[in-house]
């Protein structure tokens, strides 16, 4: 085993099929207990996070939803959303136990034999709408990041039954209904504070929900943590995203007004809500998307379960019409959602250069 291991670490090549094409992901190399970081993951020192780019004195709202429709449950929300990108909520009406066992079964797929993973991956799977595989798009990034994640989209039940693997599939489509609810309350919320309060009707459904995907995320315990990230800095093109994270912590996410990176502490029962660049686009600006990233851990491993709400492919966006009525010049051009993430998915992690080299007017 330490011989093939020695194999494995001093030949690239080797390195790169043993993560990606055999299925082992990154969690392969942390179980042979490897010493030293190989150099495809370790991060440009300007990617690091350290002390001096940490703020310490300062958090993201915690939202308490107990009544949804008290106003100021919808004002701290709007706020959170034009300060922050992210907030936290709590006493949403999702059970304790649901949150944990989806943590479990995020677990118990990364748990299984590599020859199993592997079935899930871009070019093995029976469906384009299921993807296992290590840390963004390997083939475009110039350094790698430290996790490893499966990647499923929700098209229908029925598809689902068919396509997604048996031993997280049930879980994974109750988690997405439990969810349901919140997501779409938040959503009404925001709608609100951008003058549209009606409710979601099936044209907004499309343009703010018609996709609904969901990741489990495993961040192996690494060698070097100091060295690497578990995923690089970023925004989501989402509408919105709903993380669940266990209680490892590690998730940052950089302040709008500074740069400089804070702290997201896990909280039992939270769950993490941050706007996307495309609710940023659709607002005009007054909601901001919020650039992220992952730090590793040397000691212990970590597991998040996000929900990614996306616009339908073929809808345009650009600057709602509701925002602009009052002669709001709009900052953004409108475009397919799809040549968007097009761009996206075809490059490496840049924090949010994709908003602002292909979205702005």
């Amino acid at each position: 085993m330490v011989a093939h291991l020695s194999e494995i670490l001093s030949n690239s090549e080797k390195l790169l099929d043993f993560v990606i094409n055999a299925g082992y992901g990154v969690k392969g190399l942390s179980d042979m207990g490897i010493q030293e970081l190989p150099k495809q993951y370790i991060q440009p020192v300007e990617e690091r996070i350290t002390a001096s780019t940490v703020l310490t004195d300062d958090s993201i709202p915690m939202i308490d939803a107990t009544n949804w429709d008290d106003p100021k449950v919808a004002d701290q929300i709007c706020k959170a959303a034009q300060k922050w990108g992210v907030f936290q909520v709590i006493n949403h009406g999702i059970p304790i136990e649901v949150l944990d066992n989806i943590k479990e079964t995020n677990h118990r797929f990364f748990n299984l034999p590599a020859e199993e993973k592997k079935k899930y991956r871009k070019e093995n799977s029976v469906s384009s709408n299921v993807r296992y595989g290590t840390s963004f798009t390997p083939e475009a990034e110039k350094t790698l990041g430290w996790r490893d994640y499966l990647s499923l989209i929700h098209v229908s039940d029925d598809e689902a039954a068919s396509s997604w693997p048996t031993s997280c599939r049930d879980e994974a489509l109750d988690y997405l209904k439990r969810c349901d609810t919140v997501i779409r309350k938040i959503l009404k919320l925001l709608m609100g504070g951008l003058n549209i309060v009606k409710e979601i009707d099936e044209e907004k459904e499309e343009l703010l929900m018609d996709s609904k995907k969901i990741n489990f995320i495993y961040y192996p315990k690494c060698p070097n943590p100091e060295l690497s990230v578990g995923v690089e800095r970023h925004s989501d093109i989402s509408t919105i995203t709903l993380l669940l994270q266990d209680d490892v912590g590690g998730l940052y996410v950089k302040k709008l007004d500074k740069n400089i990176w804070v702290h997201i502490p896990p909280i039992n029962g939270a769950l993490i809500i941050n706007i996307g660049d495309a609710l940023q686009i659709m607002s005009n600006d007054k909601y901001k998307s919020v650039e992220h990233c992952v730090i590793a851990n040397g000691s212990k491993n970590r597991v998040s379960v996000a929900i990614f709400l996306h616009p339908k492919p073929t809808s345009i966006i650009g600057p709602l019409q509701q925002v602009l009525e009052n002669g709001e010049k709009p900052i953004y051009k409108n475009f397919f959602y799809s040549d968007y993430t097009n761009i996206f998915f075809n490059k490496g992690h840049d924090g949010k250069d994709t908003l602002i080299e292909f979205a702005k007017i």
